[in-house]
């Protein structure tokens, strides 16, 4: 007849089980882990600084100035840069989709190869800015802006495979 009681442990399983509810306890004591906060830059001068490559998912630069800075390749989906002065910055190859441009300055700046898909730049001002093979797709853009980026645009986007042109809906 079989005892409804279950076999004793054996002492590897009781150690095992006995550091379990010792780091379950340490764990419960010391508390919630911090959420890692995105970084916030808002209205830093920032002349060449060097972010090339960097993670900058959801970081705020607003009214941030970024001229001569580098931030080729950079991660910046989901970032504000709402009133940035980017002249002459290096965004090439950066990702910038979802990303808040609004009334940013962008003169002589590198978009080569840039993600922008449903970034918000209805206000945004671009001169003299490179744009061969950037993505566009479902920015919002004044008429102005897109009659200049228009005359300007060239090129496919070596990730999303996309027409600069057609992203702009260009004529």
């Amino acid at each position: 007849m079989a005892s409804p009681l279950s076999p004793p442990l054996s002492l590897p399983r009781f150690l095992t089980l006995l550091l379990s509810l010792l780091l379950g306890g340490v764990l419960l004591l010391a508390g919630p882990l911090p959420v890692a906060a995105a970084m916030d830059y808002a209205k830093q001068v920032l002349i060449g600084a060097d972010f090339h490559g960097s993670d900058l998912r959801g970081v705020t630069f607003n009214l941030t100035n970024l001229r001569d800075a580098d931030l080729s390749g950079a991660d910046l989906r989901g970032a504000s840069l709402f009133g940035a002065k980017l002249q002459d910055a290096n965004l090439n190859g950066s990702d910038l989709r979802d990303a808040t441009l609004d009334s940013a300055v962008f003169e002589g700046t590198d978009l080569r190869n840039a993600r922008l898909d449903d970034a918000f730049a209805f206000n945004t001002k671009f001169r003299g800015v490179l744009i061969d093979g950037a993505d566009f797709t479902n920015v919002p853009l004044r008429g102005d802006a897109l009659t200049s980026l228009c005359a300007a645009a060239s090129g496919t986007n070596p990730v999303s495979g996309r027409l600069t042109r057609d992203t702009l809906n260009c004529s």
